[in-house]
């Protein structure tokens, strides 16, 4: 933890912009960069990479960023996430992680945002059922909230400063 709090406190912006320009590696590592030193200001663009869907492997780590902002903007992208995916039941990529995302934030700001996908006939529970890989499977919408809830309590833990500052 401290060596991942000391490197979040000594990359730059120009650097962290550089790595999330790069492949699936560059960009997990930046985000949790960014994630750890609450750097706010590079919202969007986690936002865009998200939406994008280009590579594999980092939307985890761009859904932690974006819940342990924990804003309405934030909520607000991944709600765009789930629009265009939840719609894509052939495409399993991380419509379960950005849904735990986006109720831990919904749930922080008050709650009711994460209706429209989970009433019955919305897009969250169209998704569960004409996903292939999700048919039959129980909703993974507790497990993924409960492992956003540890994740950003594990990166506010880490972004803490020995005086329990960030």
């Amino acid at each position: 933890m401290r060596d991942l709090r000391e490197d979040a406190a000594l990359i730059t912006a120009e650097e962290i912009a550089e790595l999330l320009e790069g492949g699936w590696r560059e960009r997990r590592a930046a985000t949790w960069l960014v994630a750890v030193s609450g750097r706010t200001e590079f919202r969007e663009r986690l936002g865009e990479l998200l939406l994008a869907g280009e590579v594999c492997c980092v939307g985890v780590a761009y859904s932690v960023a974006l819940a342990g902002f924990g804003t309405e903007r934030d909520a607000d992208l991944l709600a765009a996430y789930l629009d265009r995916y939840l719609r894509r039941p052939d495409l399993g990529y991380d419509q379960a992680v950005v849904m735990g995302a986006f109720q831990y934030v919904d749930l922080n700001l008050g709650g009711g945002r994460a209706d429209r996908f989970r009433q019955p006939e919305g897009l969250w529970q169209r998704w569960l059922q004409d996903a292939p890989h999700m048919r039959g499977r129980p909703d993974p919408t507790p497990h993924f909230l409960s492992v956003m809830r540890r994740l950003c309590a594990w990166v506010e833990e880490c972004g803490e400063g020995e005086d329990g500052r960030r």
